[in-house]
């Protein structure tokens, strides 16, 4: 049934569940797996030029937590019977709009995403990453929790 599942990924334990949830789906369907982390636009526009140093701190530190990110999903992937595992990143948009993108591009027949489980304030302070990506995935998305 999927052929092509996206999963986005940020090392969190959140996204760890949803990371062996994909890889499981992966393994029933004979399915490849995208693993996706969205490196947040730099905070400090028009900073950046001002002090090079602060930009290149931030762009190194999100490359570490990429890495261990993809790393985490290509340990999963590697246990037997592997799963064929694609590393991606995303620079300069939101985790959302990222992961849409990543996704149309990936022709993905799914994608999975994990949850905090926020709510009340602390969801509408911080919104839902999960929940813009089902309002604006034209794919089936599966949200772990």
């Amino acid at each position: 049934m999927f052929k092509r599942i996206l999963l986005a990924t940020d090392g969190s334990p959140a996204s760890e569940h949803a990371a062996r949830l994909a890889v499981d789906l992966a393994r029933t369907h004979g399915a490849a797996l995208t693993a996706l982390y969205v490196v947040d636009p730099y905070p400090y526009s028009g900073v950046g030029e001002a002090n090079p140093l602060g930009f290149q701190a931030y762009m190194s530190s999100a490359m570490q937590h990429a890495s261990h990110a993809h790393g985490q999903v290509m340990a999963l992937c590697e246990q037997e019977p592997r799963v064929p595992f694609h590393p991606r990143l995303s620079e300069d948009m939101g985790a959302a709009a990222g992961i849409v993108e990543a996704a149309r591009q990936t022709e993905a027949d799914l994608i999975v995403v994990g949850s905090h489980g926020r709510t009340g304030m602390a969801r509408l302070m911080l919104g839902s990453v999960a929940a813009k990506v089902v309002a604006e995935s034209p794919i089936p998305v599966l949200v772990a929790r």
